[in-house]
């Protein structure tokens, strides 16, 4: 046989060999396709509950709802706030562990309520890697130390003197028991030797209300909504965790500037219930990353004090709850955090 009958022989094998791995790899295509469309089915074909375990008009509602909207749109489907406040998250994040896993619940929740949950109410009724999947990572800031103007306090320090001097006498709110702010206090308290009884509230709403009122002098919020009272004078911003300060309040220095490390910065986070089909997680962490890479939503993520990091896949993010879940963990066992 001559070389070019052998080559072209050896060719043609080599052909049926790519053509039969060709029709061999688009069959599995033409399953992997029909699994997920029978997966997700005409998803969404009704509308969504979207679940915010605070109060309106707390810095996570203000973070849902421009979430909301731009979901709408995308999924060309109603977007349904669901409010379910009260014991840092928990209620709202029980409805959707106990929801259907089909994509029509979805959950917002900080990272406190995630992380910390587990450490100081061990008899929850849910399990977080168990019942819940995590879909989107939405912003990563810290949290504000406000002073009411009847305090006085201008700084981290002053509030420190004045509870040096006047033990159990000051009292000082957060967003619920278990929250960043309750964390981050109780380290305060810790590591300056503090008597500082804490009030726990249902949310940061109510709180931003009593400081105002001047009927509690200090309190951890949000990093948002008392943005507008900072502005205006009448509440004052005395310090911030995380690793920076914020874009919108750049004056506002750090607590770990002023003498107390606390740099770990938190987050919101998209959820859905567990065994809900992958194909809907995709689309919701792709929809999400859509709408967070807008430059107009990074301006507006901005002038509310959160930064927006670098997208994740759902995979990725989860990656992040599981690393700072430990991070969490290990500090509120630090500041010996116990539910009250």
């Amino acid at each position: 046989m001559s070389t070019s009958t052998s080559t072209s022989t050896s060719n043609s094998a080599l052909s049926a060999v790519i053509t039969r791995r060709q029709a061999l790899i688009g069959a599995v295509a033409m399953v992997a396709t029909g699994a997920q469309a029978q997966a997700t089915g005409d998803w969404p074909n009704r509308p969504i509950r979207f679940i915010v375990p605070g109060p309106a008009g707390a810095g996570m509602d203000i973070f849902a709802r421009l979430i909301q909207s731009q979901l709408q749109t995308a999924l060309n489907q109603t977007v349904v706030m669901e409010y379910k406040p009260g014991a840092n998250s928990i209620i709202g994040i029980d409805a959707t562990a106990k929801a259907a896993a089909d994509g029509y619940t979805l959950l917002i929740a900080p990272s406190s309520a995630i992380a910390i949950n587990p450490v100081i109410q061990p008899k929850l009724p849910f399990d977080v890697p168990r019942d819940l999947s995590a879909v989107a990572q939405i912003g990563a800031a810290g949290t504000l130390l406000m002073a009411s103007q009847a305090s006085g306090f201008k700084n981290l320090q002053d509030m420190v003197r004045y509870a040096k001097a006047n033990p159990g006498k000051l009292s000082y709110g957060s967003w619920g028991n278990g929250s960043t702010g309750h964390l981050a206090m109780e380290g305060i308290k810790a590591h300056y030797g503090l008597d500082m009884p804490h009030v726990p509230y249902k949310g940061t709403a109510q709180l931003v209300v009593d400081l105002l009122g001047n009927n509690i002098s200090v309190g951890f919020t949000d990093i948002s909504s008392p943005i507008v009272h900072i502005r205006a004078g009448k509440l004052f911003a005395i310090g911030a965790t995380g690793s920076a300060r914020g874009p919108a309040l750049p004056e506002v220095p750090t607590v770990t500037e002023q003498g107390y490390k606390f740099d770990v910065d938190g987050w919101y986070g998209l959820f859905v219930r567990s065994g809900t089909p992958q194909p809907i997680v995709d689309r919701l962490n792709l929809e999400v990353g859509r709408i967070l890479a807008a430059e107009e939503m990074r301006q507006k993520f901005a002038s509310l004090n959160m930064l927006i990091p670098p997208h994740k896949n759902a995979a990725g993010f989860a990656a992040t709850v599981k690393s700072d879940t430990g991070i969490w963990q290990s500090l509120a066992k630090q500041a010996n955090l116990k539910m009250e």
